[in-house]
């Protein structure tokens, strides 16, 4: 179920902070939406504050039942996959390419209720389309960690992502679905993530010293919340530049703008 919110604050990126630490929730876990772009007026006379609508994906609510039947038919799953997880290997490519994925191979295995889900959701789903891939689930704070490991794992990333973007999607929904406390799932494969935010990270930058040089403002190419959240993120605290996004999905954009004021 698709919900929103509406915050002000003095800029735009404090109206954002603000809800998301309302909502209790990531950047991109939410879609934002400028409304109003503040304004510090003169001496503080005529001053407009900033005003942000943060749209977010919200579970539903009246489902308890379902919660009982994850925990009694998961709770087998995980021992068929300790044979797995002890051959790391797939994990130990991407690491000198990025530093950034590092921490989630560390993570101990996860032997809960929710990571049994998880488990369960995707075999099935592989099962379905024909794929041989095994989920090995770890944790990084709040965060379920799943490295996808197998043969042909080019089938299960897709163009650009795209394809692990949905195993991603649905298998949130799948896990989430008559939870209380909605929990965050990260899938990855071959290290891409780590590569794709790489790329990502050095688009951002090279962009945002275009905006400062020229003093204009540059709108990339559509992105999903994910490669979105990471341009925010690589550019947060760069001089000059702000970010904000734009659009609705899937051609939902982000706007790298001159911002003077934010030295």
């Amino acid at each position: 179920m698709l919900k929103y919110m509406e915050f002000t604050a003095k800029t735009e990126d404090e109206a954002i902070a603000k809800g998301l630490a309302h909502l209790g929730l990531d950047r991109d876990d939410v879609s934002v939406e400028i409304l109003e772009r503040g304004r510090t007026g003169f001496l503080g006379i005529g001053s407009v504050p900033a005003k942000v609508k943060l749209t977010y994906e919200a579970p539903d609510e009246p489902a308890p039942a379902p919660r009982p039947e994850p925990v009694a038919e998961v709770r087998p799953a995980p021992a068929p996959k300790a044979a797995p997880r002890p051959a790391p290997k797939p994990q130990g490519a991407p690491r000198p390419q990025a530093e950034k994925p590092a921490p989630a191979p560390r993570a101990e295995p996860v032997d809960d209720d929710v990571a049994a889900a998880i488990v369960r959701f995707q075999t099935g789903l592989f099962q379905h389309m024909g794929v041989e891939a095994v989920p090995v689930v770890t944790r990084d704070g709040d965060t379920y960690q799943v490295v996808l490991e197998g043969n042909n794992m080019g089938a299960l990333i897709g163009h650009r992502g795209e394809t692990l973007d949905a195993i991603q999607q649905l298998t949130g929904y799948a896990v989430n679905r008559g939870r209380s406390h909605r929990v965050r799932i990260h899938v990855d494969a071959e290290g891409y993530r780590a590569r794709r935010e790489e790329s990502l990270y050095r688009l951002a930058r090279k962009t945002a010293g275009k905006v400062v040089k020229y003093r204009r403002n540059i709108t990339l190419e559509a992105m999903n919340a994910y490669e979105r959240h990471v341009i925010h993120t690589a550019l947060q605290d760069y001089p000059g530049v702000s970010t904000f996004s734009t659009g609705t999905e899937p051609n939902r954009r982000t706007v790298v703008a001159y911002d003077p004021g934010k030295q």
